[in-house]
């Protein structure tokens, strides 16, 4: 029910977006979050927004860099990320969840990952 895109190939300093689509139920009804994961690490939360749009919260690692912002004419999430660093390479997923939180394991719904590659 969800699906994330827009990942790829970026130099450090560089940016891109990522975007997920999901049916207009969940975008508009629950929390949506980006979690990623590095090879051979956990799955860690980067971004989450509330359904209204209202609440977001983000990993201190990305704040100031990363921003997750609605379209719910178009029924997607997009985070915006900015200023990629090394560290930011990793599988990101998006998830859906009827109250915000930033454990993995409270998320029901969950999208394929977009891999995140950046480069030196």
């Amino acid at each position: 029910q969800l699906q994330a895109s827009g990942g790829g190939l970026v130099q450090a300093g560089g940016s891109l977006r990522l975007s997920c689509a999901a049916s207009g139920r969940i975008v508009r009804g629950y929390v949506v979050a980006w979690f990623r994961q590095g090879l051979g690490k956990e799955r860690d939360f980067v971004a989450a927004i509330s359904a209204s749009g209202g609440m977001r919260d983000y990993a201190d690692s990305v704040k100031g860099r990363f921003t997750i912002f609605r379209d719910n004419a178009k029924n997607t999430v997009h985070l915006q990320m900015n200023s990629l660093k090394l560290e930011d390479t990793a599988v990101y997923y998006c998830a859906a969840h009827p109250s915000l939180a930033t454990l993995a394991s409270e998320y029901y719904y969950w999208g394929q990952g977009t891999q995140v590659t950046v480069s030196s």
